[in-house]
């Protein structure tokens, strides 16, 4: 009798199971996630992505700037990766190598996945569902590779996992317990990544169906809190850049994918099927067909699982105005499914969801091995790397002849070459850009009135904003020499006297 009194016990309170499960998963994944950082350092990959080292330079420059303050902040990408490396990256070894920011990245990601095996037990009380789900995400070589490196996925992919575990145990509450734990991770993902906006919205609507009979008003302090994030972001954005938000001006649109519905959902498909494999991409259909039946039988938190394909909302958004293809924008989706996938498991009977998991795991890792050399992800990194070590020219020529003036240059373009060039001793400060306000809007008018050096990008997206300059006026460049180039970057110097245009000290003292 005391046996069986236990069993029932154990069955009403389903904690104890949930915290062993999420420690162990979120300790094996640190543990994975600790060892890919390692191998991917030693290969000299950690930065190997542009957006790795332009996401540090946009976490430094809030302190490391000409005109350094909150402005710094920028309007294009989210601002929490920023806020939260900016103390780390004033260190200049952090700074450079990025093995700090990317600490951060495997915490968060193993934090995510401990997250996730406790709500895959909430919803299912199937522990081979719970535990597959993460293996799924964490050991493909996509996953494992952005886990390993300063970028911002890692930090979607766990506040994305965080938030529902969140949600799903205040709506498995009815709504009656306090909504700031769910509000609050909500907030830190729509401030995160442009994905986790369509996420977070999808968990509030999914929330507000599973509360229907308590209430669908319930779910306005989730909401309240995605609503705060957004507007706080507005204005952000308003007080740095002068308009509310910045749709154009970053990237060169390609006509290959632009408006066309058909191709771009195409796209998105195979784009997810390289990534994660189809024994994955098949899984995760059939955990989301899972959830829509939940919805229907009126079991709606089951369901909550399906607002993290949400994530695909911007990628379909993106490549349909013209945003050139990138592979990486389809690793959100192979995270969620991997989550659904789990879903589609819990479906099977009892008795056999074991052997299912741990047979969907082998297909997984037999299409897209850990640690593949040639992973999707890994090779679109190292798209730039030619391009990055011919620039060692141009880094080369400035050590050598730069007079300590600071140096125009759009960080919209190269942000990564000023990571770049801290090698070299070169700080943020170094360079006017985008961020100096009115520094930049009259030094971008006439560059030979106000500096003695001139950085272009003439390539990538079709050049920067200088070089599209330069090509419609020819005396754009007046009284400046090419004086060096290298991986489509052009660096000119002034050759005449001191710049004419009024006196504007840069941070190490400098006048142009």
């Amino acid at each position: 009798m005391p046996h069986d009194n236990r069993a029932i016990i154990a069955e009403a309170d389903p904690r104890p199971v949930e915290r062993r499960l999420a420690s162990t998963v979120g300790l094996a994944a640190l543990v994975i996630g600790l060892a890919a950082a390692w191998y991917y350092a030693q290969a000299g990959l950690t930065l190997s992505h542009y957006d790795a080292r332009a996401h540090l330079v946009v976490a430094r420059r809030i302190v490391d700037s000409l005109t350094p303050g909150w402005v710094q902040i920028g309007a294009v990408w989210l601002p929490l990766p920023h806020l939260v490396n900016m103390p780390i990256v004033q260190w200049d070894w952090a700074y450079r190598t990025g093995y700090p920011s990317t600490l951060l990245s495997v915490a968060l990601m193993a934090v995510g996945l401990a997250a996730l095996a406790a709500t895959l037990w909430r919803l299912t009380r199937a522990w081979p569902a719970a535990v597959a789900a993460p293996l799924l995400i964490l050991l493909n070589p996509n996953v494992l590779y952005l886990q390993s490196t300063p970028m911002t996925e890692p930090m979607l992919f766990g506040l994305a996992l965080v938030a529902l575990w969140c949600v799903t145990r205040w709506v498995q509450g009815e709504g009656r317990g306090s909504a700031m734990p769910a509000a609050a991770a909500l907030a830190a993902l729509t401030l995160t990544r442009y994905e986790g906006w369509f996420v977070a919205g999808a968990l509030v609507l999914i929330a507000g169906a599973a509360l229907w009979r308590q209430g669908a008003w319930r779910v306005w302090p989730l909401a309240l809190g995605i609503g705060a994030a957004v507007g706080g972001f507005l204005l952000l954005s308003k007080g740095s850049t002068g308009v509310w938000f910045v749709t154009s001006g970053f990237y060169e649109p390609d006509p290959a994918l632009r408006h066309q519905l058909g191709d771009v959902s195409r796209r998105v498909w195979d784009g997810t099927g390289a990534l994660g494999g189809s024994a994955v991409r098949l899984a995760g259909l059939l955990g989301a067909l899972v959830c829509v039946v939940a919805v229907g039988r009126a079991r709606a938190v089951q369901a909550l699982p399906l607002a993290l394909l949400a994530a695909a909302a911007l990628p379909l958004y993106a490549f349909f105005e013209g945003h050139p293809f990138r592979i990486r924008y389809m690793v959100p989706i192979v995270v969620a499914c991997g989550a659904l996938a789990a879903m589609a498991l819990s479906r099977l009977p009892r008795r056999l969801q074991a052997v299912s998991a741990a047979l969907l795991v082998v297909a997984a890792v037999w299409q897209r091995p850990p640690l593949d050399a040639k992973a999707a992800m890994v090779l679109e990194a190292q798209w730039e790397t030619p391009y990055r070590l011919a620039r060692q020219e141009v880094t080369a020529f400035l050590t050598r002849e730069w007079d300590g003036t600071p140096i125009l240059a759009s960080m919209g373009s190269l942000g990564h070459y000023m990571q770049e060039a801290s090698h070299a001793g070169f700080g943020i400060a170094d360079f006017v850009h985008e961020g100096n306000g009115e520094i930049w809007a009259s030094a971008r008018e006439r560059p030979a009135a106000y500096v003695n050096w001139v950085l272009i990008e003439e390539r990538a997206e079709g050049g920067d904003e200088l070089a599209a300059r330069a090509r419609r006026n020819a005396a754009y460049l007046e009284r400046l020499v090419r004086v060096a180039e290298g991986g489509g970057v052009a660096l000119y110097r002034r050759v005449d006297a001191a710049p004419e245009g009024d006196e504007i000290r840069s941070a190490r003292g400098s006048r142009y």
